[in-house]
């Protein structure tokens, strides 16, 4: 907490701040407003609220912060940053830029939040240090409706690789060194990210469709295509990687492409096979120099640490719990939700890199810190009269709400 301590100008908001983050990472079954004020000992959810939504701090600046605290501790030169999008399923549509639209998490089109995020990913650990919440067309076409979830008025419409390059940008200027960027099928088929990697020489290894053109000295051809026309002896077998059951072996077969002599830089399709079914993915590279095919895989299998970041991120910080329907509060609780989870995986990386652990133990991993941390130190001790009152609020916050319902139905009555 002192990392952002700087950022709240009065005591009563940082104290506060302190113990939101106390409350996220605290081992509550359900992580909103209500749980964390009863969790930190007050005596109404308003002082929380007051936090998202009145109090004077800002979240970018928070979460400038927590993008140098991650840095300053995983720090490598051969960084990789991660970009992809998540979503938060939603009910009704008053939440800040929610709507019916595809989203991972539930693999199909739901009512939803969407957001880009920017992991830091090192093979120390990986977090994410940046935020974007995507705002669909049909709200920027509304200027009404963003006017009363509180999008500024001059935000327009972007895409989410615009959003991503954005952070990507911002985080180069402010002196992140990462070496590779890579990123899924909705990244790599922005022809504007790329190229600005390449204006700053940064390497990437996005994905890309079977059924993207393909520049070759011989002409244009589908990805697909390619990959099918490859001889059996261009395959290596490669690990992308360990995962939860070993190490992650697939075919693996790199192919120049666009040798065009005006273009500086050198860049590869890189195809991965799985072994089993026979199923083909793609990635189109870059980078100033030769690279070997192994650097090209190693770099495509951290893009699954995105994935562990959101899992981690939701499951053990709260990011997906929040119940904010305007775009300061959704900026900030998710801001305070990334710095907990940057605490997990800076502590991670630090006890696996100075604690050796026994050879019949793994290494702490960031749901047992977060296990040890809220039995240890982040559980309050109250008294019974503290839970019977919050019990009484709860029912009587209940019943008003009831009450007002039935007013309504009431006068909506012919």
């Amino acid at each position: 907490m002192a990392e952002v301590a700087g950022r709240f100008t009065r005591v009563e908001p940082r104290r506060r701040a302190r113990a939101f983050v106390l409350g996220l990472l605290a081992d509550l079954p359900r992580k909103n407003c209500w749980t964390i004020a009863e969790h930190a000992g007050d005596t109404s959810p308003a002082g929380m609220q007051h936090l998202l939504s009145r109090a004077s701090w800002d979240a970018d600046q928070v979460r400038d912060d927590i993008r140098d605290f991650v840095v300053d501790h995983l720090r490598d030169e051969d960084a990789v940053l991660v970009v992809d999008e998540t979503g938060d399923l939603k009910k009704g549509t008053a939440s800040v830029g929610v709507q019916r639209q595809y989203t991972g998490t539930a693999g199909r089109i739901e009512n939803s939040q969407v957001a880009v995020y920017l992991v830091y990913s090192v093979p120390a650990g990986h977090a994410a240090i940046d935020r974007r919440l995507y705002i669909p067309r049909s709200w920027t076409q509304d200027p009404d409706r963003c006017r009363t979830a509180g999008i500024p008025d001059s935000l327009k419409f972007a895409t989410k690789p615009a959003l991503a390059t954005e952070m990507i940008a911002q985080a180069l200027d402010a002196g992140v060194q990462a070496a590779w960027v890579t990123g899924d099928e909705v990244y790599g088929g922005d022809p504007h990210l790329s190229a600005e990697l390449e204006r700053r020489q940064i390497g990437y290894v996005l994905a890309v469709s079977r059924k993207r053109p393909i520049a070759t000295r011989a002409g244009v051809f589908r990805a697909g295509v390619l990959a099918h026309g490859l001889p059996k002896h261009a395959w290596q077998r490669l690990s992308a990687g360990a995962g939860a059951k070993g190490h992650r072996f697939y075919d693996w077969a790199q192919v120049d492409i666009d040798s065009a002599p005006e273009r500086s830089g050198h860049r590869w399709l890189l195809v991965r096979r799985n072994r089993r079914t026979g199923e083909l993915a793609f990635y189109r590279c870059y980078l100033p120099r030769p690279i070997p095919l192994t650097t090209l895989v190693k770099v495509a299998g951290r893009r699954w640490t995105v994935e562990e970041t959101f899992q981690a991120a939701k499951g053990l910080a709260g990011l997906d719990e929040h119940q904010a329907r305007r775009w300061i509060s959704w900026h900030r609780w998710t801001t305070l939700a990334m710095l907990a989870h940057a605490f997990l995986a800076v502590t991670a990386a630090i006890e696996r890199a100075t604690n050796v652990a026994a050879a019949e133990l793994s290494p702490l991993p960031c749901n047992e810190i977060r296990r040890l941390f809220a039995a240890l130190f982040a559980q309050p001790v109250r008294d019974p009269a503290h839970w019977l009152r919050w019990s009484e609020w709860r029912r009587r916050h209940q019943a008003r709400a009831r009450i007002s319902h039935y007013q309504r139905q009431a006068a909506q009555q012919p």
